[in-house]
């Protein structure tokens, strides 16, 4: 794959550009965020490993304008930040998944090839689907219900496709895990919670009373519509 990773600490960053490039990809690095929006929107990449705090542009306003240019692009953010805010704040803004620092190199690894797998076996023709009024292009990234459309993270996309292919049962947390994070389906986190909370507000008629992807209580989520 080709990997953008944005890191300020020079150390941190070669260090990731040296375990990237031993595993087999192509990484270009950036030192701060204005040069990884330049590089991010004018070059073609496989996945992002973006670091949330930066000089000159924050992680998050870096994450927002890839997004922008980039819909399908999978953006995997890195912080030391701890918060739950600071998480919820990054996937709001497009981020597909987050690694808290310090992180262990093996962790690293695993998300960068499970991202790697979801490029390979991407779809080849734009998949399209209309679920309670909103219609949603998986390819394109893209939703739309009534106003201009909305982007939606490769992973948002993923999450709707596996539920919407297996709508005839429940789907718990480890398997979305497994499954569209690449993940095991043991690891102990609300990343899945988090992740769709936030695709409700973008494909939900009212979020607070969802219809397209339900909650099925002792298990997990379900597609709920026939």
């Amino acid at each position: 794959m080709r990997i953008l990773v944005v890191e300020d600490e020079s150390v941190l960053r070669e260090g990731l550009v040296d375990l990237l490039t031993g595993a087999g990809h192509d990484v270009v690095p950036a030192a701060d965020g204005q040069e990884a929006v330049d590089k991010g929107t004018a070059d073609s990449f496989d996945m992002v490993l973006l670091d949330l705090m930066l000089p000159r542009l924050d992680g998050i306003e870096v994450c927002r304008r890839l997004r922008t240019a980039r819909p399908g692009l999978p953006i995997l953010m890195l912080t030391a930040k701890g918060s739950e805010e600071d998480k919820v704040l990054g996937l709001k803004v497009g981020a597909d998944d987050y690694v808290t620092k310090p992180f262990g190199v093996k962790e690293l690894l695993a998300r960068v090839e499970a991202f790697g797998r979801r490029v390979q076996v991407a779809p080849a023709e734009p998949e399209q689907m209309e679920a309670d009024g909103c219609t949603m292009d998986l390819g394109r990234c893209q939703a739309q219900r009534e106003g201009p459309a909305v982007t939606l993270t490769a992973r948002e996309a993923g999450i709707v496709r596996w539920l919407h292919k297996h709508r005839a049962r429940a789907v718990s947390r480890a398997e979305l895990l497994e499954q569209v994070w690449g993940v095991p389906g043991t690891l102990e986190t609300r990343t899945v919670d988090m992740a769709i909370a936030n695709l409700r507000q973008k494909i939900e008629r009212d979020p607070a009373r969802p219809k397209i992807i339900v909650s099925v209580k002792g298990v997990g989520y379900a597609w709920g519509l026939a």
